[in-house]
C-alpha cells in the first residue's frame, strides 16, 4: 500500500533536528520500506508498505530514535487519504493560491473533534474548514502571525501537522504515480 509520512519536527527553520533527503530515505528502506521518495526538504516521505498504518508509525519512531537520535512526531496518511486532502478542499473558492492553504494533518482522524469549538468563531479574513481526514486553515495575511493557524495547533496539543496545498498536490500526484 502506498503511504505518505509526514514528520513534524524534522528540518524546521534553524539548525537543530536536521536530516538530510538521502538518510532519510535510507532510514525508511533500513526500515524495510519500498519505493522510497522524499518530497522537499521538510520530512515529506511517500512508500510502500505492506502492514498497517500503526505498525508503520511505530517502526519510523523507533528507527529514528535509534539510528537518529530524533523523535518527530510522525503522521502516515494512506494514498487515498492524500488525495481526498487535495480532491475535497472545501476553501478552492477562497484560497486561490496553494501556496497559502495550509492542510493540517493531526496525528488521528478522532482529533480533528478538538477544532469543533473553533469553527464557531469567526476568523476572517482566515478560514478554518474540517474534513474528513485533515484541517484547511486559510491564512489570507500569511502563516507566521496567523491567530487561527496558532489555535488550531494549540487545539491539536502541537501533534498534528501542516503543509500547503501545493505540497500535499505534489504528494498526491507521487501517490498516483504521475509523477
Amino acid at each position: 500500500m502506498r503511504r505518505v509520512a509526514l514528520l513534524r519536527g524534522v528540518n524546521n527553520i534553524g539548525k537543530t533536528n536536521r536530516v538530510a533527503m538521502a538518510d532519510l530515505r535510507d532510514l525508511f528502506e533500513g526500515l524495510g520500506f519500498r519505493d522510497v521518495r522524499t518530497v522537499l526538504n521538510s520530512g515529506n516521505v511517500v512508500f510502500s508498505s505492506a502492514g498497517g498504518r500503526d505498525d508503520a508509525v511505530r517502526r519510523i519512531e523507533k528507527g529514528f530514535a535509534k539510528k537518529l537520535d530524533l523523535e518527530p512526531i510522525v503522521i502516515v496518511l494512506s494514498a487515498a487519504e492524500v488525495v481526498a486532502a487535495v480532491r475535497d478542499n472545501p476553501l478552492a473558492r477562497i484560497a486561490r493560491n496553494p501556496s497559502d492553504l495550509l492542510v493540517v494533518a493531526p496525528r488521528r482522524r478522532s482529533q480533528l473533534g478538538k477544532l469543533r469549538p473553533l469553527l464557531e468563531r469567526r476568523w476572517s479574513p482566515e478560514a478554518l474548514a474540517v474534513g474528513q481526514r485533515v484541517a484547511y486553515v486559510w491564512c489570507g495575511a500569511g502563516i507566521p502571525r496567523s491567530p487561527l493557524w496558532n489555535a488550531v495547533d494549540r487545539a491539536l496539543e502541537r501533534t498534528g501537522t501542516a503543509r500547503n496545498l501545493a505540497t500535499f498536490a505534489r504528494l498526491a500526484a507521487l501517490v498516483r504515480g504521475s509523477a
